[in-house]
Parts: C-alpha cells; sequence; structure tokens
C-alpha cells in the first residue's frame, strides 16, 4: 500500500503541466511530507491511505514532478518534493489565513471601521463612542478620522471611510442616514452681557448681535447662518469668521469680540473653564440640529451599522440631547 507509479512526468518529458493543484492534492502531500509514512499522513488529515496515496500521484502529474520516493519501507521526498515541501505549507497557511478572515467578515463587530468624524462633534461625542466600542464590540478595530463634511463624504464615496458621525440633512445621493439625536443651540457671551443667565432668549436678538462665527467649511458655520436667516437677521449684519475650532471661537467670546453658537453637548467642555463666560438659552422652540451616523447606501454592513446606531443611542441618552426614535427598518 503507498506505492504508485514511477514513470515519466510530465514536465520530465518536455510536455508542460496543464491542471491546477488542489487543496486536497496540496494537504495530502504536506502531510506525506510531514509524516514520511502513507499511513499516519491518511490518519492525520482523515483519508483513507488510497485515496492519500492518489492525491499525490495526481498532484505529481498536475505539477510534472516527481515529489515522493516509494520503496517498500519508507518514503522519502524526491529532491524536488524537499524544494515544493515548504511552499505547498506557505500556500495552505495562506489559505487557512484566508478562511479566518472570511469568518471574521461573517462576524459583526470585527475587523477594522473606519469611523469619519467632523470637528463639531468629535471632541464632545467620541468619549460616548469609544467607552461602547471598548465595552460592547471589544474585536472592533476602530480607527478614527476627523475632517470636514466635504472630506468625510468623498472618504465615504471612495472607500477610505466605512461610516459617519456629523450633523445632517446631508441630501446626497447614495448616502444612508441613520438619525441619533436633536440637541439645542446655546447662545454663548461675555459674563456681563445683558442676555447672560436667561432661558428665554427670542430668536430674534440674533439680528443685530456681533456674531462669532467658524470659517467656511464648518457645517456648525451654515447652521449658525441658517439659524440666523430664520430670525431675519439680515446680510449686512456684522459676522466675524475668523475661527478655525469651537475653543478659538469661545476664547473670542470671551474676549469681548462678540458672542456665538454652541451646541449643547459641547457647551460644558468649552465653557465649563472660563468664568469670563455666560450662557443663555433660547425660548421654545429652541434652534437645533441633528446628529446621525451616514453610510454608503446597500452597504454590505447596513446591518451591523444600524445596530450600532441603536447602540449608540442607548449610551447618548445621559447627554444633553433628545434622542429620537429608531428608524423604521
Amino acid at each position: 500500500m503507498g506505492q504508485g507509479k514511477q514513470g515519466i512526468h510530465p514536465k520530465q518529458s518536455g510536455r508542460p503541466a496543464t491542471k491546477q493543484p488542489s487543496l486536497s492534492q496540496l494537504r495530502a502531500f504536506a502531510a506525506v511530507a510531514e509524516h514520511l509514512h502513507f499511513r499516519d499522513a491518511a490518519a492525520a488529515i482523515g483519508m483513507s491511505q488510497p485515496a492519500l496515496s492518489g492525491a499525490v500521484s495526481t498532484l505529481e502529474e498536475a505539477l510534472g514532478v516527481q515529489l515522493i520516493e516509494r520503496t517498500t519501507r519508507k518514503v522519502l521526498l524526491s529532491p524536488a518534493g524537499e524544494r515544493l515541501a515548504g511552499r505547498t505549507a506557505v500556500v495552505l497557511e495562506a489559505v487557512a489565513a484566508l478562511m479566518e478572515e472570511a469568518e471574521a467578515a461573517r462576524a459583526p463587530f470585527t475587523g477594522v471601521l473606519r469611523l469619519g468624524v467632523i470637528p463639531t462633534v468629535a471632541p464632545y461625542l467620541l468619549p460616548t463612542v469609544l467607552r461602547l466600542v471598548q465595552d460592547r464590540y471589544p474585536d472592533l478595530d476602530l480607527q478614527v478620522h476627523e475632517e470636514q463634511t466635504s472630506s468625510l463624504l468623498e472618504g465615504l464615496a471612495a472607500g477610505r471611510l466605512d461610516l459617519l458621525l456629523l450633523a445632517v440633512p446631508l441630501g446626497v445621493p447614495g448616502v444612508s442616514e441613520i438619525p441619533l439625536f436633536d440637541e439645542d443651540f446655546v447662545l454663548v457671551m461675555e459674563q456681563d452681557h445683558w442676555l447672560g443667565g436667561r432661558a428665554d432668549i427670542p430668536r430674534e436678538a440674533l439680528r443685530e448681535l456681533p456674531l462669532l462665527l467658524l470659517d467656511e467649511g464648518h457645517c456648525l458655520r451654515d447652521q449658525a447662518l441658517d439659524i440666523c436667516r430664520e430670525a431675519g437677521r439680515t446680510e449686512g449684519a456684522p459676522v466675524t469668521t475668523t475661527a478655525a475650532g469651537l475653543s478659538t471661537l469661545v476664547q473670542l467670546v470671551a474676549g469681548g469680540l462678540g458672542v456665538t453658537l454652541l451646541p449643547r453637548t459641547a457647551l460644558t467642555v468649552e465653557t465649563a473653564r472660563n468664568d469670563a463666560l455666560a450662557t443663555g438659552y433660547f425660548a421654545h422652540p429652541a434652534p437645533t440640529r441633528r446628529v446621525a451616523l451616514a453610510m454608503r447606501a446597500g452597504s454590505a454592513r447596513g446591518g451591523e451599522f444600524e445596530e450600532f446606531g441603536a447602540a449608540l443611542r442607548g449610551a447618548m441618552k445621559p447627554l444633553p440631547v433628545r434622542v429620537v426614535d429608531a428608524p423604521p427598518v
């Protein structure tokens, strides 16, 4: 048992090999190369001895070289067999890694998740997001990219990013939104400002106030301008646009250069340590913004992202926001 033909192979006779080896043939040869014994090799991979011997012979024919020197007493690798045994092991290891990766891809919340976040959300919501991922999805490799909305949408379309956390609506074809929450805007001003501490500020107060906004490209700037237009603010009213981030805006306010609008989630982080600031809240209904996840429409991970959104809504309930109802499936 275990003996086979030792005739001339296609390669040796000058005829090129035309068949691709199968994985079962490679596994059979790898087992024989490891054990140098047909019976032990067959037992190791759960194959009968005749089947294993036939698989190795077929592999030799496919490759056009003799891999095994068969005798009645023992099995030896030929010089070609010794050369190809290592290569065979590498191929089988690569296939095993491929299968493991495919299994991981089938399992939700594993592998890499490239999350894009806008700058007016990242510092205030990422602690909640990171805590949720660490506690509930420890096998998820979360990679965070902070960019402005236009750059995030380009990254999503190009496949550079998987999921976005940003203000909506976007109104972009091919992008689906998963709403998370609504939050009010708060007016931030100098400590002795006449609107400081009020909880019933009318939107009309924005018509003439010296307003400080973020630079162009930030969606929060556009939202603030929309609020001002709705309040009847004229195009000629002064607007200073020298700040690249909310922290800078708040410092400009503390220095007496004007007032600004902050989302509620940013309020504590940006104002708690500055005694020169005061806050005021708008009368109902206050101006708001909605924050959501965004993904490519039809994403293969759509179900996973919907579940992630539901988990985020639960995690964000302690924040000063109004969590929205889960969207219909």
